[in-house]
């Protein structure tokens, strides 16, 4: 099989009942797990949450990256995602709200709201990918002052 450069890799292992091992081509591993009325014993994350955490994780990176370049003062930035998903199977994420909350010294709002944006609409491979699949993906944000 053929892979270009820019791949990327994965390997999923069944440990055992609903838990698995994921292992990324970067080595890092983590253990998703179903639930117990699933058949899981709750001892990892599920793997539809893990694809919310991995666009939180993309739309995060773009955006500090970002701010840091347009010299802002971040002290912290957290992404709290909410997702709804569709009531049938296959139960597919359609809609996604990510909420910033930036803190920091003398942040300039058009700055923020730049980052936000050029990540979602520019950025994100993650957040565009899921918006070709159907998902409504809104963002915004809120900036906290510090002394």
């Amino acid at each position: 099989m053929f892979w270009e450069s820019n791949s990327m890799q994965a390997r999923i292992k069944w440990v055992q009942d609903a838990m698995f091992l994921g292992e990324s081509g970067s080595g890092h591993s983590v253990v998703m797990d179903g639930p117990e009325d699933h058949g899981g014993r709750n001892m990892g994350v599920r793997p539809m949450e893990m694809l919310l955490m991995g666009l939180g994780g993309c739309t995060s990176f773009d955006v500090m990256s970002i701010l840091k370049k347009s010299r802002q003062d971040v002290v912290d930035c957290v992404a709290e995602l909410r997702a709804e998903r569709a009531d049938a199977v296959p139960s597919v994420f359609t809609k996604i709200h990510v909420h910033f909350v930036v803190k920091g010294r003398q942040l300039k709002e058009a700055q923020v709201k730049r980052a936000v944006a050029l990540s979602a609409e520019k950025y994100c491979s993650a957040s565009i990918m899921l918006e070709h699949a159907g998902v409504e993906i809104t963002h915004d944000y809120e900036i906290v002052e510090l002394d």
